[in-house]
């Protein structure tokens, strides 16, 4: 296969998987120029709790105040960002580690009043991971944005496989790997290998995709509006091949049967 740009979204509880690091140095040791975005949710609930903040959420998206975003970018671009960045250099990965506030890579506007201060679409400026991606180093971004609304430059929440989404438009990547704790969306334990968006959005319309994956869908379908021609959700083992996970693709293509469950 030809090397691609490829974006990898890993979500928190995939950074824990010691598969993790090797997956993506097979990846760039292909010839892959790769991006990775993270979440951290747990540790970000997990900190909260510690300090009597009790996390809380709106389909699958966290409802942040001004007290908890401190917390959210202490934890993403502070603790998890730089985890996961000493655990790709252990194996031979040139990371980076960076902000979405940085060089204004992301940027926001709060869509939801009731999210509080959580940015809704995101709009990219893809020049500092170029520079990176072309030196050949791996950004590793955590989902943080500057509020576009604020002419101070205040920050946001954004949803992490929101952001990947984006950036994966705004760098015209190849392929979009939204990683997720199961190997793909899943019907009677199988993995799906094709999801047309109108049978994903029946899915979460009917409460059958929820939370995270749910999430997950909605950011798939927003990549391919963007023009990223490869969107798949898959576990970590599929990170490398774009024939592995659940392939999301424009609506009226084939799928191979209706699913009746999602995880």
């Amino acid at each position: 296969m030809s090397a691609m740009t490829r974006v990898v979204k890993i979500g928190g509880r995939a950074q824990g998987d010691p598969a993790l690091p090797g997956a993506l140095a097979a990846c760039v040791a292909g010839g892959d120029a790769v991006c990775v975005v993270h979440g951290g949710g747990d540790e970000v609930s997990a900190l909260q709790r510690r300090l009597g903040m009790e996390p809380r959420f709106l389909g699958g998206r966290r409802v942040t105040s001004a007290e908890d975003l401190d917390v959210v970018r202490m934890v993403l671009s502070g603790t998890t960002n730089k985890r996961l960045v000493a655990q790709l250099l252990s194996a031979g990965v040139r990371a980076v580690g960076v902000s979405g506030e940085d060089a204004g890579m992301f940027r926001a506007r709060i869509t939801d009043d009731r999210m509080g201060k959580v940015g809704g679409r995101v709009d990219v400026d893809g020049a500092l991971v170029a520079h990176l991606v072309a030196g050949g180093f791996v950004p590793v971004v955590s989902p943080l944005a500057r509020d576009a609304n604020d002419p101070a430059g205040g920050g946001l929440n954004v949803n992490g496989d929101d952001a990947a989404a984006a950036l994966a438009g705004a760098i015209h990547a190849d392929d979009l790997v939204l990683v997720a704790d199961v190997p793909g969306v899943l019907e009677d334990g199988a993995v799906i290998p094709t999801l047309d968006l109108d049978t994903a959005a029946d899915l979460v319309t009917r409460g059958v995709a929820t939370g995270g994956m749910a999430a997950k869908l909605e950011a798939a379908a927003h990549a391919l509006s963007l023009g990223v021609s490869c969107v798949r959700i898959a576990g970590i083992a599929g990170i490398g091949s774009i024939t592995s996970g659940t392939r999301i693709v424009p609506a009226g293509h084939s799928v191979p049967s209706q699913p009746r469950t999602a995880q």
